[in-house]
């Protein structure tokens, strides 16, 4: 009888001693894989001004017929630039996304809509999405001077009237990465996770 105590409690110990070493394993693995597959940021395309070059400056009509100046130093906010289209599904996802960003960066950020096409779309989309809230551009000419190709974008001007980031946003992650690279100096999180790496 005590013989088999003795020999369940070593395999119980044997199995305990197994059990430890595969997480400690484990959780190797999974440190191996978090550096592997680091958080992606903003997709930034090589077209148009360059993060930390000047911000076109513009004057430009919203859709409630205020004037909205783009760039230009010495304002005391920076801007984001969100470029979006009625019949972009994606760019309809981050809108409740937007809104929570302009509440919530409200302190220092301006959140501008952007986008070109038909005035009577526009109109009728920005009224059904309840956008009036939101500065919203309908300019061709803002588009082709920050070489905007692919929706939805987002471009993150300085207070400086300096380009800060840029790129393709699809999610909240990647729209707050725009934010994170300015606080932390680089054109994207890309580039900061380069430099560690």
């Amino acid at each position: 009888m005590i013989d088999a105590i003795v020999i369940s409690n070593v395999l119980l110990w044997a199995v305990v001693l197994v059990l430890m070493v595969t997480v400690l394993a484990l959780a190797r693995q999974i440190g191996i894989l978090y550096e592997r597959v680091a958080p992606m940021g903003a997709l930034m395309l090589d077209s148009g001004p360059k993060v930390g070059e000047a911000a076109p400056q513009l004057e430009i009509d919203s859709l409630s017929g205020s004037r909205v100046a783009i760039g230009g130093a010495g304002n005391a906010r920076s801007q984001l630039l969100f470029f979006l289209s009625p019949t972009c599904p994606v760019c309809k996802k981050l809108l409740p996304i937007l809104r929570s960003v302009r509440h919530s960066e409200r302190n220092w950020l301006d959140v501008v809509l952007a986008s070109d096409g038909e005035p009577a779309e526009h109109l009728a989309f920005y009224r059904s999405a309840k956008l009036t809230d939101f500065p919203y551009l309908l300019s061709t000419q803002l588009g082709m001077a920050l070489k905007v190709g692919r929706l939805p974008y987002a471009v993150l001007i300085g207070d400086d009237g300096r380009i800060r980031a840029k790129g393709l946003v699809n999610s909240r992650e990647q729209l707050e990465s725009l934010f994170t690279a300015k606080e932390l100096g680089v054109a994207s999180v890309q580039e900061f996770l380069d430099q560690r790496a």
